[in-house]
């Protein structure tokens, strides 16, 4: 049976963006993220682990295709630092953190998809850890709403209504063997 495409009530389930719409979304937020920047000058890219990560490399790679400069791009694991390691265990798995110098520069933490904004507090305390950005500002490949914290995105690339039952599925081909977001509902998993 054929996925269908995702509907603008909340519940509902299907394709958000096929391999194509991921594209294109990468592409429209790498001008984004540059235009608000104001070009690449102190310009790093934080991919929050594991799908952030190849999302801001990503960006990284579309940046470079039209500023000629690739931005430094680094990769941050937040386990440590979530508010619910006590319920999760510590046999948690951690992914490695590789961070670019980030003292007095513009960072855009990168993320797959925002719900209750915990995972982006957590990347920010974690963030502290490795210097003082002049600024941090937050890019998402979807928002779907449901913040348990006042967290907003700057630059978001899909938004999609969403029940909290709802699973947001990102998929990217160096994680996954394809790229797709698909949104299942609460009774579709």
């Amino acid at each position: 049976m054929p996925e269908r495409t995702l509907g603008a009530r909340e519940g509902a389930s299907g394709l958000l963006l096929d391999a194509t719409g991921v594209r294109r979304t990468l592409t429209r937020l790498a001008h984004e993220i540059v235009e608000r920047n104001g070009g690449t000058a102190d310009l790093v890219l934080v991919g929050i682990q594991r799908r952030g990560v190849a999302i801001a490399h990503r960006l990284a790679n579309v940046i470079a295709s039209f500023e000629e400069e690739r931005p430094p791009v680094g990769a941050l694991d937040i386990t440590l630092h979530r508010d619910d390691l006590t319920a999760r265990g510590l046999l948690t798995q951690t992914r490695p953190t590789d961070i670019p110098n980030v003292e007095a520069r513009n960072v855009v933490l990168v993320d797959d998809v925002l719900y209750t904004g915990r995972t982006v507090r957590a990347a920010l305390d974690a963030l502290n850890d490795y210097g003082r950005p002049r600024l941090v500002r937050l890019a998402v490949l979807v928002d779907r709403g449901h913040r348990e914290l006042p967290i907003r995105a700057d630059f978001v690339g899909k938004n999609a209504p969403t029940a909290p039952g709802d699973d947001v599925q990102v998929r990217i081909t160096e994680e996954d063997g394809t790229d797709a977001v698909i949104v299942l509902g609460g009774s579709a998993r």
